[in-house]
């Protein structure tokens, strides 16, 4: 070996100068960002929750005089309640959170696990919206000696209601250190044929274990403003496409997978078809057996547990429908966490290995 050399994590070695501070180990940071939860079901913490949520521009695009007085005077006095009756049926009540945040977590603890290979690289997972904050495991990865940390957007469709705001808040908090970490995003990854591959083998595995074949099998994406597609935003394209590329993965024919959008608010139009009216159209068409799934979401949560698999689900069989199934988020099965670790894997080169 030549003793020359530098190492190969491109650092200089040798002792420090007398009364230099104490150096911490280099290590890379890697940041699992989900969209949100709520710290309880009541209505303080509903009202917390949703006030960071709606008051955020990249989410509602109202001039601000025109929409504060919605969300402060009706919006805030209104919602809690609702919204915390929602996320009361589909709450965990053996951890007292959130499903979102139950398999957000345990998508952080199995990546640790399968990056154990690359000692330097440490996991810390957060929310753009409550608990725990995008801040504050930014500043434990930074306080654990991360110089360069990797901040993933869990979202397979960019939009900038979702990436964006992400990244933005990384950036902001950013923008108070003296010394900040170098950082690196990782992109939409709608196209990627590992994430198509998982999302085929799931909705595969589970049509296998019904005990009848759907007719027709939605794949319903959160919706967004139409404003918001015309200004530029390539979310409907990202859900168009990896419709797209799952069709043809699973050798379905055309039209037997069918793409929607779920979750509008307000009165702008939304990206259609609606999830809820195609579903009641198809009862009343004669169509009597059908799936779901929500390839937009990385994590089952209150818009798929609670609006589709409960609220679509009694939409459906009232309007004469006879059979309902909801295939679950990827969460942290091993196809999901396959395709995070290998978005991880590739995003980390140059810093890693």
């Amino acid at each position: 070996m030549n003793m020359h050399s530098p190492p190969s994590n491109g650092r200089a070695v040798g002792p420090l100068p007398a009364g230099h501070p104490p150096v911490k180990a280099r290590k890379v940071g890697v940041l699992l960002v989900n969209l949100g939860t709520p710290d309880g079901t009541s209505y303080a913490p509903m009202r917390r929750y949703l006030k960071e949520f709606l008051s955020d521009r990249r989410v509602i695009e109202w001039p601000r005089a025109a929409w504060y007085p919605i969300l402060y005077g009706i919006v805030l006095n209104t919602r809690p309640k609702k919204s915390g009756r929602a996320y009361d049926l589909i709450w965990n009540r053996e951890r007292n959170e959130s499903p979102l945040r139950t398999f957000t977590r345990a998508q952080g603890e199995k990546l640790a696990e399968r990056l154990a290979d690359e000692a330097e690289v440490m996991v810390e997972w957060g929310m753009r919206y409550g608990t725990p904050s995008i801040a504050e495991k930014l500043d434990r990865l930074q306080e654990a000696g991360c110089d360069r940390i990797l901040v993933y957007p869990l979202y397979p469709q960019y939009s900038a209601s979702t990436t964006a705001t992400v990244n933005d808040k990384a950036f902001e908090h950013l923008m108070t250190k003296r010394w900040m970490p170098a950082l690196r995003t990782v992109p939409a990854y709608h196209d990627e044929p590992v994430y198509i591959d998982a999302l085929a083998r799931s909705i595969e595995t589970h049509l296998a274990g019904l005990d009848f074949e759907p007719e027709k099998v939605i794949a319903s994406y959160h919706g967004i403003p139409q404003s918001y597609f015309r200004n530029g935003d390539p979310y409907h394209c990202h859900c168009q496409k990896t419709s797209r590329l799952l069709e043809e993965r699973l050798g379905w024919p055309k039209g037997r997978l069918l793409t929607t959008f779920q979750s509008r608010f307000g009165p702008e139009e939304w990206l259609q078809p609606y999830t809820d009216k195609t579903v009641e159209e198809l009862a009343k068409q004669g169509v009597k057996r059908i799936a779901a799934l929500n390839p937009g979401f990385v994590s089952d949560c209150l818009e798929t547990l609670e609006e589709i698999a409960g609220q679509v689900a009694e939409s459906f069989l009232h309007n004469g429908g006879e059979r309902f199934s909801h295939i679950p988020c990827l969460n942290d099965s091993e196809p999901g966490m396959d395709v995070i670790e290998a978005m991880v894997r590739r995003e980390l080169r140059g810093w890693v290995g």
